[in-house]
């Protein structure tokens, strides 16, 4: 009996660490990512442009009222907002019960999951502060821009890349 005590007692101290560390990384990255926009919000003017790296790398402060890569942000229907927010919180929800599924076996997986969900967290505060989200980080060469766009984003492309990762080479758990 005393065996099972201790097992039981080892599980829940791995599964308290597996969620002590999704819960610290969400709650980092929704911080540099509400402060990065905090900062652009207070010190620079909408449209304001800074070049930190001339010809590839500026500081440009935009609002998106669309999706990922702007997707429906010239659609003005009232329905857009409430069909982010509700997809945002479908989404958390998914990323969630991967994160339960996913076994201690796997902390790159759970990472990468981590830092979704801190992203989804971080715009979805965005949507539901001013209806749409603050993008700053404006990378181009010469007249081709990418997207500009923001921590949050940054942080959900690398947690997709790291889930990604497991699933091309096979190393998604069973």
């Amino acid at each position: 009996m005393a065996n099972s005590e201790a097992n039981g007692s080892l599980k829940a101290k791995f599964a308290n660490a597996k969620y002590g560390r999704f819960t610290m990384v969400v709650m980092a990255v929704v911080a540099v990512d509400q402060i990065s926009k905090a900062a652009v919000l207070k010190y620079m003017a909408l449209y304001k442009s800074i070049a930190v790296i001339p010809g590839f790398f500026n500081i440009t402060h935009v609002h998106n009222p669309g999706g990922a890569f702007g997707f429906l942000a010239h659609n003005g229907a009232p329905w857009r907002h409430w069909l982010f927010l509700v997809a945002v919180v479908l989404a958390l929800g998914m990323i969630l019960y991967f994160h339960y599924q996913t076994p201690r076996s796997h902390p790159n997986l759970a990472l990468g999951l981590s830092l979704i969900f801190g992203g989804a967290i971080g715009n979805f505060i965005d949507r539901l502060r001013f209806g749409e989200v603050v993008d700053f980080l404006d990378f181009h060469i010469l007249n081709h821009h990418w997207p500009t766009f923001n921590m949050a984003d940054s942080c959900v492309t690398i947690g997709v890349l790291i889930f990604l990762g497991h699933i091309l080479f096979k190393k998604m758990p069973y």
